[in-house]
């Protein structure tokens, strides 16, 4: 089995892409001590690579790594590339939510639209990558509801639901509808047809 490291650093995250590739890879954990990178790319696909590639280099291993991006119309497609850091850049999950919500007073549901995509990446030290998106679409919620998950995932509900946020699904439910479900099943499909 092709050993691979983790590029996040969010433990939640670590499980959740660990659960989605379901024994597709020898996922290693990100070495400690290793700086944060500065995602500056210009795209979700560029901050994914960027990732990747300062783990490959500080490992000499395949890395993976994925980012994830909210758009919401309302907004004009933000947060966009700084979903994770929209309050700041040392902002937490609750602080990049309130700030969401606070913008979005006044704007009625019908307007409340938005979309989350994941790029999942795996690179390898030659040079190589594979790639797979995966996008859902819904609404952001008045409130929040619900303490499953991070970041968003308490005020997305997804289109393809129930009227749940993602932060009252189970991780089953989550990850069935959910971009970062869809990049990673569509890259762990990508590997095994590769293999």
């Amino acid at each position: 089995m092709q050993r691979v490291v983790l590029a996040t650093a969010n433990p939640a995250k670590a499980v959740e892409i660990a659960a989605l590739l379901d024994g597709c890879l020898e996922l290693l954990p990100r070495p400690p001590g290793l700086p944060d990178v500065i995602e500056d790319g210009a795209s979700a696909e560029e901050n994914a690579h960027l990732k990747a590639v300062a783990v490959t280099l500080a490992t000499g291993l395949p890395a993976l790594a994925d980012d994830t991006v909210m758009e919401v119309a309302a907004l004009g497609g933000a947060p966009g590339l700084r979903s994770g850091r929209y309050a700041g850049d040392t902002a937490s999950d609750a602080e990049n939510v309130a700030k969401v919500l606070a913008e979005l007073t006044g704007v009625a549901a019908p307007r409340r639209g938005a979309r989350v995509r994941t790029v999942a990446l795996l690179r390898y030290p030659d040079g190589r990558r594979v790639l797979h998106e995966g996008v859902t679409l819904g609404h952001i919620a008045e409130r929040p509801r619900g303490t499953s998950g991070f970041g968003y995932d308490s005020v997305f509900v997804p289109a393809e639901g129930d009227g749940r946020t993602l932060g009252q699904m189970t991780p089953q439910e989550k990850a069935a509808l959910y971009c970062r479900g869809r990049a990673f099943r569509g890259l762990a499909a990508r590997l095994r047809v590769a293999a």
